[in-house]
């Protein structure tokens, strides 16, 4: 593991009270169908997995992370990988930025 320090961090069912302090359910869901995926991080990105599983394989490793349905994970800025699904993924996810994010919409006319 020398060099490399872009490691995902897997946590395993998360309380309740972190998920919404984190305000999961706001965050924009994505999800794929089973098979192999090529990906590259440009920010870090932490998701909540609704369904699924995966096993990611970051570049130059041969070790792999596998995570699933009910665990949050945070995969860090500028890790290539790839996810090997074996179960349809649905998640909800945030990407970190420097910038704030957008205020609300506004629903008053």
């Amino acid at each position: 593991m020398a060099g490399n320090n872009l490691r995902i961090v897997v946590e395993r069912n998360p309380s309740e009270s972190k998920l919404s302090e984190l305000n999961i359910k706001c965050w924009p869901k994505w999800g794929c169908s089973p098979g192999k995926y090529q990906l590259k991080f440009d920010a870090e990105e932490t998701c909540y997995l609704l369904k699924g599983r995966v096993k990611a394989y970051p570049k130059g490793s041969s070790e792999f992370v596998e995570f699933g349905a009910g665990d949050l994970v945070v995969i860090p800025k500028g890790l290539s990988c790839t996810w090997d699904v074996s179960v349809a993924v649905d998640k909800h996810y945030k990407f970190e930025s420097s910038s704030p994010p957008p205020p609300p919409p506004s629903s008053s006319k």
